[in-house]
C-alpha cells in the first residue's frame, strides 16, 4: 500500500504530483512532478510550511527545521525551494522515510545499558594489558643468569 501525503496525488502513469492551493485565493501553485510520493511531500511541506506558518499541517513535521526556505512569497521562490527539498528527500529504493519508536521496554534497557566510551574502552584495555604483563614466562637459562621475560602487550 502507497502512503498518503497531504497535497500529493499520484499520475495514471505514475508520477506523483504536489501542489497548493495560496490561502484566500482560488488559485495553486504548482511544486512539481516527482518520482516518489515522499519527495512530492517535502515538496509541499516547503510551501505549506511558508504560506500557513508554523501551525501548517505538515507531512514531516519532524523536518521542518531542515527544509530550504523560499526567498520571498512569489510562486518562483516557493517552487525553487520545494524542489530543493523534495531533492533531498530522493531515495532509490522508493521507500518513504522509515519513522522509528521504541518502547518503554527498550527505552529502559537502553537507559540501563553501560555505553562504551573511549575513556572506558582505554581503561578497560590498560587493565588487561597489565595483568598480561604481571604473567611470567618461563625465561632462558645464559650461564649463571637466569633471566625471566615478560609477555608483551605486542606479543601475540
Amino acid at each position: 500500500m502507497e502512503p498518503t501525503y497531504r497535497g500529493v496525488r499520484k499520475r495514471k502513469w505514475g508520477k506523483w504530483v504536489s501542489e497548493i492551493r495560496q490561502p484566500g485565493k482560488k488559485t495553486r501553485i504548482w511544486l512539481g512532478s516527482y518520482d516518489f510520493p515522499a519527495m512530492a511531500a517535502a515538496a509541499y511541506d516547503v510551501a505549506a510550511l511558508h504560506l500557513r506558518g508554523r501551525n501548517a499541517q505538515l507531512n514531516f513535521p519532524e523536518l521542518a527545521e531542515t527544509f530550504p526556505r523560499p526567498e520571498s512569497s512569489r510562486a518562483e521562490d516557493i517552487q525553487s525551494a520545494a524542489q530543493m527539498a523534495a531533492l533531498r528527500m530522493r531515495n532509490p529504493v522508493g521507500a518513504a522515510p522509515v519513522r522509528v519508536g521504541l518502547s518503554e521496554s527498550e527505552i529502559q534497557a537502553i537507559n540501563e545499558s553501560p555505553l562504551d566510551s573511549p575513556r572506558t574502552m582505554w581503561m578497560q584495555m590498560a587493565a588487561e594489558a597489565e595483568a598480561v604483563c604481571l604473567e611470567e614466562e618461563p625465561g632462558f637459562d645464559e650461564g649463571e643468569d637466569n633471566i625471566t621475560t615478560h609477555r608483551s602487550i605486542w606479543d601475540s
